[in-house]
């Protein structure tokens, strides 16, 4: 399992959702950083190096080392790469 690390507005971020969404958003971040497994791709352009994570209207975006997924936003998709 890798280490999962929040930047300082995402649980301000994760807060704001409804509680059910932010629950789902939760659980898929834990079964990707337990298996692998998950909605995620490689961003382009200004956020490359970051990757996305999807869970419904969601979006993750982040990084990851070996040991480590340091999240940097958690946003709706309209607002997640303004």
């Amino acid at each position: 399992m890798k280490q999962i690390r929040f930047g300082p507005g995402v649980p301000a971020e994760i807060r704001a959702i409804p509680r059910e969404d932010a629950l789902a958003i939760l659980r898929a971040l834990h079964r990707y950083g337990e298996m692998g497994e998950g909605n995620v791709k490689a961003l382009t352009g200004d956020l490359k190096g970051l990757l996305r994570l999807r869970v419904g209207n969601y979006r993750l975006l982040f990084d990851e080392t070996e040991t480590s997924i340091q999240v940097h936003r958690v946003a709706d998709r309209k607002d997640a790469y303004r």
